[in-house]
Protein backbone atom coordinates (compact mmCIF):
# COMPACT_ATOMS: atom_id res chain seq x y z
CA UNK A 1 0.00 0.00 0.00
CA UNK A 2 1.62 3.41 -0.82
CA UNK A 3 1.23 6.24 1.58
CA UNK A 4 -1.03 7.92 -1.16
CA UNK A 5 -3.77 4.95 -0.72
CA UNK A 6 -3.28 5.07 2.99
CA UNK A 7 -4.15 9.21 3.46
CA UNK A 8 -7.14 10.18 4.20
CA UNK A 9 -8.06 14.18 4.48
CA UNK A 10 -11.50 15.27 6.34
CA UNK A 11 -13.05 17.59 8.38
CA UNK A 12 -11.48 17.87 11.85
CA UNK A 13 -13.78 17.20 14.31
CA UNK A 14 -13.84 17.68 18.40
CA UNK A 15 -11.93 14.28 18.88
CA UNK A 16 -9.09 16.22 16.70
CA UNK A 17 -9.03 19.29 19.74
CA UNK A 18 -5.70 17.99 21.20
CA UNK A 19 -3.84 17.31 18.41
CA UNK A 20 -5.46 20.18 16.38
CA UNK A 21 -3.93 22.14 19.20
CA UNK A 22 -0.40 20.73 19.79
CA UNK A 23 -0.07 20.75 16.02
CA UNK A 24 -0.42 24.60 15.94
CA UNK A 25 1.60 25.55 19.00
CA UNK A 26 4.14 23.63 17.15
CA UNK A 27 3.37 25.36 14.44
CA UNK A 28 3.91 28.88 15.87
CA UNK A 29 7.39 27.87 17.56
CA UNK A 30 8.94 26.68 14.80
CA UNK A 31 8.07 29.12 12.15
CA UNK A 32 7.68 32.41 14.58
CA UNK A 33 9.55 31.50 17.65
CA UNK A 34 6.02 32.16 19.62
CA UNK A 35 5.00 30.16 22.53
CA UNK A 36 1.48 30.30 22.35
CA UNK A 37 -0.91 30.41 25.47
CA UNK A 38 -1.77 26.81 25.46
CA UNK A 39 -5.60 27.08 27.34
CA UNK A 40 -6.40 30.29 24.86
CA UNK A 41 -5.05 28.27 21.65
CA UNK A 42 -7.16 25.38 22.78
CA UNK A 43 -10.52 27.61 23.70
CA UNK A 44 -9.66 29.41 20.10
CA UNK A 45 -9.38 25.93 18.57
CA UNK A 46 -12.51 24.23 19.94
CA UNK A 47 -14.51 28.12 18.86
CA UNK A 48 -13.58 27.08 14.92
CA UNK A 49 -14.75 23.58 15.93
CA UNK A 50 -17.95 24.55 17.72
CA UNK A 51 -18.97 27.43 14.95
CA UNK A 52 -17.77 26.47 11.37
CA UNK A 53 -18.67 30.04 10.44
CA UNK A 54 -15.17 30.63 11.87
CA UNK A 55 -13.47 28.49 9.40
CA UNK A 56 -13.15 24.77 9.33
CA UNK A 57 -9.91 22.84 10.11
CA UNK A 58 -8.95 19.37 8.03
CA UNK A 59 -6.27 16.97 8.92
CA UNK A 60 -4.61 14.41 6.86
CA UNK A 61 -5.15 10.89 8.71
CA UNK A 62 -2.52 7.73 8.05
CA UNK A 63 -4.01 4.12 8.28
CA UNK A 64 -0.45 2.45 7.75
CA UNK A 65 -1.66 -1.24 7.66
CA UNK A 66 -5.13 -1.98 8.30
CA UNK A 67 -6.42 -2.90 10.98
CA UNK A 68 -4.18 -0.02 12.63
CA UNK A 69 -5.59 2.86 14.07
CA UNK A 70 -5.00 6.18 12.48
CA UNK A 71 -2.25 8.52 13.13
CA UNK A 72 -3.04 11.99 12.54
CA UNK A 73 -0.11 13.86 10.47
CA UNK A 74 -0.98 16.89 9.55
CA UNK A 75 -3.46 19.82 9.75
CA UNK A 76 -4.75 23.54 7.95
CA UNK A 77 -7.53 25.71 8.71
CA UNK A 78 -9.73 27.38 6.57
CA UNK A 79 -10.96 30.79 6.96
CA UNK A 80 -12.97 32.99 4.57
CA UNK A 81 -12.88 36.43 3.00
CA UNK A 82 -15.73 38.13 1.16
CA UNK A 83 -14.64 39.43 -2.40
CA UNK A 84 -16.91 42.61 -3.47
CA UNK A 85 -15.01 42.67 -6.74
CA UNK A 86 -15.49 38.91 -7.68
CA UNK A 87 -18.90 38.33 -5.83
CA UNK A 88 -17.64 35.76 -4.00
CA UNK A 89 -15.63 33.73 -1.40
CA UNK A 90 -11.24 33.26 -1.07
CA UNK A 91 -10.72 30.17 1.37
CA UNK A 92 -7.60 31.59 3.13
CA UNK A 93 -5.60 28.34 4.33
CA UNK A 94 -4.08 29.05 7.75
CA UNK A 95 -2.10 27.59 10.21
CA UNK A 96 -0.88 24.87 7.74
CA UNK A 97 1.45 21.85 10.10
CA UNK A 98 2.59 18.16 9.22
CA UNK A 99 4.11 16.64 11.67
CA UNK A 100 8.21 16.64 11.10
CA UNK A 101 8.16 12.99 11.02
CA UNK A 102 5.75 12.66 7.90
CA UNK A 103 7.61 15.92 5.82
CA UNK A 104 8.43 15.29 2.15
CA UNK A 105 6.36 12.72 1.84
CA UNK A 106 3.16 14.64 -0.56
CA UNK A 107 1.09 15.13 2.78
CA UNK A 108 0.69 18.81 2.39
CA UNK A 109 0.39 18.57 -1.44
CA UNK A 110 -2.41 16.15 -0.65
CA UNK A 111 -3.98 18.28 1.52
CA UNK A 112 -3.89 21.26 -0.93
CA UNK A 113 -5.08 19.17 -3.60
CA UNK A 114 -8.57 18.00 -1.72
CA UNK A 115 -9.02 21.31 -0.50
CA UNK A 116 -8.61 23.11 -3.94
CA UNK A 117 -10.87 20.59 -5.43
CA UNK A 118 -13.62 21.17 -2.85
CA UNK A 119 -12.96 24.91 -3.03
CA UNK A 120 -13.58 24.61 -7.21
CA UNK A 121 -16.89 22.52 -6.58
CA UNK A 122 -18.06 25.36 -4.42
CA UNK A 123 -20.29 27.91 -6.78
CA UNK A 124 -19.53 30.06 -4.42
CA UNK A 125 -15.74 30.35 -3.64
CA UNK A 126 -13.52 32.36 -6.20
CA UNK A 127 -9.59 31.47 -5.09
CA UNK A 128 -7.99 29.89 -2.48
CA UNK A 129 -5.16 32.42 -0.73
CA UNK A 130 -2.71 32.12 2.33
CA UNK A 131 -0.25 34.22 3.88
CA UNK A 132 3.16 32.96 4.91
CA UNK A 133 5.77 34.11 7.41
CA UNK A 134 8.35 36.30 5.16
CA UNK A 135 11.52 34.06 6.17
CA UNK A 136 10.07 30.93 5.74
CA UNK A 137 11.59 29.57 2.32
CA UNK A 138 10.71 25.93 2.85
CA UNK A 139 7.07 26.92 3.28
CA UNK A 140 7.51 29.40 0.15
CA UNK A 141 9.10 26.44 -2.12
CA UNK A 142 6.16 23.95 -1.40
CA UNK A 143 3.58 26.26 -1.80
CA UNK A 144 4.64 27.50 -5.62
CA UNK A 145 5.34 23.66 -6.36
CA UNK A 146 1.39 23.35 -5.50
CA UNK A 147 0.51 26.02 -7.97
CA UNK A 148 0.44 29.12 -5.48
CA UNK A 149 2.49 32.17 -6.50
CA UNK A 150 3.00 35.11 -4.22
CA UNK A 151 0.89 37.58 -4.35
CA UNK A 152 1.21 41.82 -4.90
CA UNK A 153 -0.38 42.35 -1.65
CA UNK A 154 1.39 42.51 1.51
CA UNK A 155 -0.15 42.10 5.17
CA UNK A 156 -0.50 44.90 7.52
CA UNK A 157 -1.92 44.09 10.78
CA UNK A 158 -2.32 45.18 14.38
CA UNK A 159 -2.24 42.67 17.34
CA UNK A 160 -3.84 43.10 20.14
CA UNK A 161 -3.12 39.59 21.56
CA UNK A 162 0.45 38.74 20.17
CA UNK A 163 3.37 41.07 20.63
CA UNK A 164 5.65 41.61 17.40
CA UNK A 165 8.21 39.29 17.67
CA UNK A 166 12.11 40.77 17.96
CA UNK A 167 12.69 39.99 14.73
CA UNK A 168 9.43 41.83 12.97
CA UNK A 169 10.61 45.16 14.56
CA UNK A 170 14.53 45.23 14.01
CA UNK A 171 13.85 44.43 9.97
CA UNK A 172 11.45 48.13 10.11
Amino acid sequence: MSLADSLTVRPATLEDLDALTTFSAAMALETEQRTLDHARLRLGTQAVLEQPERGRFYVADLRPEPPADRVTVGQLLLTYEWSDWRNAQFWWIQSVYVHPDWRRKGIYRSMHGAIINLARSQPGVCGVRLYVEGDNHIAKCVYERVGLSPSSYQVYESDFVLPTPHSARTKA
